[in-house]
């Protein structure tokens, strides 16, 4: 049975948890379904927010339209929310002193069912760029191609690059293939010419941290 609003206790609902933990202690699925506010037909608020997270996550604001339930007006004010957010609290510009750091900008995709690989762009001064969703899926080596990695990098005239993926299930310790995909794209950057800096993998509980744990000049 698919999950709604109301087969949730009131306690747990988005906006009371919003109201007694504070906005940081909701996942960005309850988030939007806030933002959302209503089903719309035979489509719940929750599956809703579902279908425009996968959207968003996939950087085509433009086709909010094309979700069931998502009209002009909520389209209109989903992309005004994430505008506003951006001009006041965007990881642009933000300093990367610790892989802790970058830990803040991509927590929130530790609650997603799926493997999201990806990569922040640093200029000189190890500020961020910009972050970008590379791959959503299962992480495996046929997936992560360092074309696909480097390309907008490269775009940005990055001076370096933190890559990162999320582990739905099971703990945050790396993989034989997450080891071997690092090794990879750490090969890629020094042909590049593009200092490949970490390479964090993480859920809800935490991360790992190739470079913290000083297995990084091991590879």
């Amino acid at each position: 049975m698919k999950k709604r609003i109301a087969n949730i206790p009131k306690i747990d609902r988005p906006r009371e948890k919003l109201q007694k933990k504070g906005a940081q202690a909701l996942s960005d699925l309850e988030l939007m379904a806030i933002l959302i506010g209503s089903g719309a037909g035979n489509y719940d608020v929750l599956s809703i927010s579902k279908q425009v997270l996968k959207v968003l996550d996939s950087s085509a604001h433009q086709d909010l339209q094309k979700v069931k339930g998502v009209g002009q007006a909520k389209a209109s004010l989903i992309l005004a929310a994430l505008e506003f957010a951006r001009r006041r609290i965007h990881p642009k510009g933000f300093k990367i002193s610790y892989s802790s750091d970058i830990f803040s900008i991509i927590r929130h995709y530790a609650d997603r069912k799926q493997e999201y690989f990806i990569c922040i762009s640093l200029n000189g001064a190890n500020e961020v760029i910009t972050s970008r969703v590379v791959s959503v899926g299962l992480i495996n080596m046929n997936h992560i191609h360092p074309r696909e990695v480097f390309a907008d990098p490269l775009m940005d005239r990055a001076s370096g690059i933190i890559v990162a993926h999320n582990h739905p299930i099971g703990d945050f310790m790396p993989s034989e293939e997450d080891i071997m995909i690092t090794a990879k794209l750490k090969t890629a950057a020094n042909t590049l010419g593009i200092e490949f800096l970490d390479h964090i993998i993480f859920n809800k509980e935490g991360y790992y941290s190739f470079l913290e744990r000083g297995d990084f000049f091991l590879i």
